[in-house]
Order: C-alpha cells, then structure tokens, then sequence
C-alpha cells in the first residue's frame, strides 16, 4: 500500500515535470518566433531606411545636375548684382516658422542644404531679390521648383510650391509673387524649401534673410 502510494506521487510528480518541460519549450519556440519575427522587422526597417537614403542622394544629386546645367545659362542681358551687399537685409519668400533648419540632420548623413519654412497652402511666394527665372519646372524629391539667378553666381531656389506663376526667361522683382505655396513632391503639409546659393555652394539662408 505504501508503496503504491509512492508511485502515485512519483507518477504525479513525473507528469508534472513533463507538463512543465512541454509548456517551456512552448514559451521558447514562441520566443524563438518572436525573436525571429523582431529580426525580420528590423531588417525591413534598415532596408527601407537604406532605400530613402539612396533616394535623398539622388534627389540631391539630380538637384546639383540641374544647377550646374543651369548655371551656364546664367547669362543675363540685365546686369544683375548678386546678393553678397544685401546680407542679412533680405526679406523671407514666404511668412512662416523654420521647421528645418539648415546643416540639420535630414537623414542619415544627409543634412539640410536650406530651410523648410511652413506656411499655408496658397500663399504667396516672393522672390528675395530681383533676378532671372533659370528653372520653372517639376523636380524630383523637391516638386514644382522655380530657381531665380541674381547674377554673380548668386541662386535661389523656392521647392514643393502647388503653382508656379513664372517660366523660364522671365525677369523678377524683389518681393515679386513667384509660386503659390503647396505639398508637391511628397511633402505631408505645405511648405516652402528655400535655398540661397553662391557659385553653386549651398548657404544658410539665415545669414541673408531677417
């Protein structure tokens, strides 16, 4: 009798170790997926990651094409000045707040060669400084774009506007209406990017608008 009773425990104790055993090697395999399925995001992640970084460097690689493209056209039949005498006395193309600043992280070790500036859909853009239109047109990674040559190398260039009410060849005022403001180019909200260029050289807008 005791020793059927021995073998009961012993049995009741046996089954439930087995038990135990069966629900650890279940908590592990579900781990072992969980962990498998963490290491597939991951992976995802990073390659979706890599995928906009080689999409930014060809946006900006497009972008400086077209600015050398364009710069050899910067002949103007009107004498234009150049913007290095209105340092810091130049006006903003667009009243709005700085949400990117320039030499900010964009992505990666992409940074900012400009500014985003939001503002409200269909507002206004002004151009900083009298000029010629080089470029009015779509470009990839930054929408319909309008580039103005201020003469002496100086550019700037106004991007994801919703309309652009100038074409190439026209000349401009400063404080002219030149686009109207927009999302394109894969923008979230409305936006202004703005860029200030000297012989080519990306400069921080900061420096010239007040």
């Amino acid at each position: 009798m005791v020793v059927e009773e021995e073998h009961r425990t012993q049995s009741i104790a046996l089954d439930k170790i087995t038990i135990d055993l069966i629900a650890n090697k279940k908590s592990l395999e579900k781990n072992k997926d969980k962990r498998t399925a963490t290491l597939a995001l991951i992976k995802k992640e990073q390659l979706s990651t890599e995928q906009q970084l080689n999409q930014l460097v060809a946006e900006e690689k497009s972008l400086k094409y077209t600015l050398e493209k364009i710069q050899t056209l910067a002949k103007s039949s009107k004498k234009l000045n150049g913007l290095a005498k209105l340092k810091r006395k130049l006006k903003w193309p667009v009243a709005g707040k700085i949400v990117h600043s320039f030499g900010t992280q964009k992505h990666g070790y992409i940074k900012w060669k400009g500014v985003l500036l939001r503002a409200k859909t269909g507002q206004q853009v002004k151009s900083i400084a009298n000029g010629k239109v080089l470029f009015s047109d779509w470009l990839k990674g930054y929408g319909l774009v309008t580039i103005i040559d201020h003469g002496k190398g100086y550019m700037s260039l106004y991007g994801h506007n919703q309309t652009l009410l100038k074409k190439v060849g026209d000349y401009v005022e400063q404080g002219e209406p030149i686009s109207l403001v927009g999302q394109s180019g894969g923008q979230s909200e409305p936006a202004l990017y703005f860029e200030v260029r000297s012989s080519g050289q990306a400069q921080n807008p900061k420096l010239w608008c007040r």
